[in-house]
């Protein structure tokens, strides 16, 4: 044991300091090393990833190809610029202090393929209640916002994706009678990183937003169609084109009711995929919401047009008809990112559930002991949902010429001790807790929970306040158990 680690134990213990049996400044005169003695392990500091470049060196470096040791990373001007052995690259950058991470693992951050920002003051009113609860819960509830309450609830969304680990938000669009830039203003101010979606159900307004955040650092715009019974084909395809054009993505929610895939079958005579199939509307700037409940001919259709989907596991668990089969999707090539749904903002959690969904939906039944083990749920929460949402090029994983988007995650906990499979440990021991630091584009946005540079403190205080008024006046109708 390391004289840090010892002396850090016994602290714990309670055997040193003042009140502690060995007392004094070392034991038996010999002097003990500190956090902040160069003798031991140092703990980052916030200042250090402060400055247009810093020259990271973890203990643990999460690569594509896995956790790899004695790596270091160069970021400036918020990309990460170099990587390769901690030795090479602290000597060709003299002029760069090393921000040592011993102790510490830096990955990617994660990536939320599929959020509501607006309906966070509801959550809690979303338990217990039969699937649907968009009609019940969600669209009073947005009805009922307005431009204060839309925003509070924006950046209270965000700062709850930051303290989980996330580093992109996808927003499916708000239904709330404001305009989408009090979203933008939200997560901007936060510093999170954001797929921003407007409705554009009647056909209208779909060129303009695309334009309006055009080359901004965290907005990045999409176009949305809650679901495709809300507009007819002729503008489903115009909008799937245009974002196709643009480079954008098309969120879309397919197939995650029952009553919803009944719908349409008795509309159009096509279940949701198949009638995005049939208009021309499912190809790779495709991104479905859910579709929990896909035919293996559906199935084949996401694989050839390139489309991608959300998986969200905990919508599935909370108020879903089903489980999306994700394993099976991967071994069919399709792509697919993962999402919260607005549930909850913890990477950590998320992938949990995601793993512990496909092993008592199908995994089970087949004796399949691994369900896609823990590097497969890993790259869906990251650099794959970066690519469902069109920004594989952009972020989801440490990698030359990407943004510097990442976690610093403290490893030195009783939950990861001892380590023997990092990415199986990380999908099913580690908590939101254990992040210290979250960095989007090269900026520290979170520290140990909380933002470094506004009051996150009274945001929460203020949604406190705001949350209940906008539930009071959205009415809403909760199916209440007898």
């Amino acid at each position: 044991m390391s004289r840090f680690r010892r002396r850090r134990f016994l602290v714990g213990m309670g055997l040193t300091g003042a009140g502690g049996l060995l007392g004094g400044s070392g034991i038996g005169g010999t002097e003990v090393a500190t956090a902040d003695s160069p003798h031991g392990k140092a703990a980052p500091r916030p200042g250090q990833f402060h400055g247009r470049q810093q020259l990271l060196v973890p203990e643990l470096l999460l690569l594509p190809d896995g956790p790899v040791r004695h790596q270091a990373v160069l970021v400036r001007d918020g990309k990460f610029r170099t990587i390769g052995p901690a030795e090479q690259l602290i000597a060709a950058h003299r002029d760069v202090q090393p921000v040592r991470l011993d102790g510490h693992l830096l990955m990617p951050g994660f990536v939320d393929a599929h959020h509501h920002l607006t309906q966070s003051f509801g959550k809690a009113q979303s338990f217990g209640q039969p699937s649907e609860i968009f009609k019940t819960i969600w669209e009073p509830l947005e009805h009922a916002l307005d431009e204060e309450s839309a925003y509070v609830s924006a950046k209270l969304a965000a700062l709850e994706a930051l303290r989980g680990g996330f580093t992109t938000v996808a927003d499916a669009g708000t239904r709330a009678p404001v305009d989408v830039r009090v979203v933008a203003q939200a997560t901007e101010e936060a510093g999170i990183r954001c797929v921003l979606s407007k409705i554009v159900s009647t056909g209208e307004g779909g060129p303009a937003h695309l334009g309006r955040w055009d080359g901004h650092p965290l907005i990045h715009p999409s176009l949305a169609i809650a679901v495709p019974e809300d507009a007819p084909g002729q503008v489903i395809k115009k909008t799937a084109d245009l974002c196709t054009e643009a480079g954008a993505v098309l969120q879309i929610h397919v197939n995650e009711h029952l009553a919803s895939v009944e719908r349409s079958l008795k509309s159009v005579g096509r279940r949701p995929v198949e009638h995005l199939h049939h208009i021309g509307a499912l190809g790779p700037h495709t991104l479905g919401a859910h579709a929990t409940l896909l035919t293996p001919s559906e199935m084949r259709l996401l694989a050839d047009s390139g489309a991608a989907i959300s998986y969200n596991p905990v919508a599935s668990a909370w108020k879903g008809n089903g489980v999306t089969h994700a394993t099976l999707l991967a071994a069919m090539g399709v792509r697919f990112g993962m999402g919260t749904d607005g549930t909850r903002g913890d990477g950590f959690r998320l992938i949990d559930a995601a793993e512990t969904a496909q092993r008592l939906a199908y995994g089970m039944a087949s004796g399949d002991s691994s369900c896609g083990a823990g590097r497969m749920w890993l790259e869906h929460a990251t650099s794959r949902s970066a690519d469902a949402l069109g920004l594989g090029k952009v972020t989801g994983e440490i990698a030359v010429g990407k943004a510097a988007d990442f976690l610093v995650v403290d490893l030195d906990v009783p939950e990861l001790t001892p380590s023997y499979d990092l990415r199986w440990e990380l999908v099913r021991l580690a908590h939101r807790d254990q992040i210290a630091a979250v960095v989007v584009g090269g900026t520290l946005r979170l520290w140990h929970g909380w933002p470094p540079d506004w009051d996150g403190h009274a945001l929460v205080s203020r949604a406190a306040q705001l949350g209940p008024e906008v539930v009071r006046r959205a009415g809403l109708r909760r199916v209440e158990p007898a």
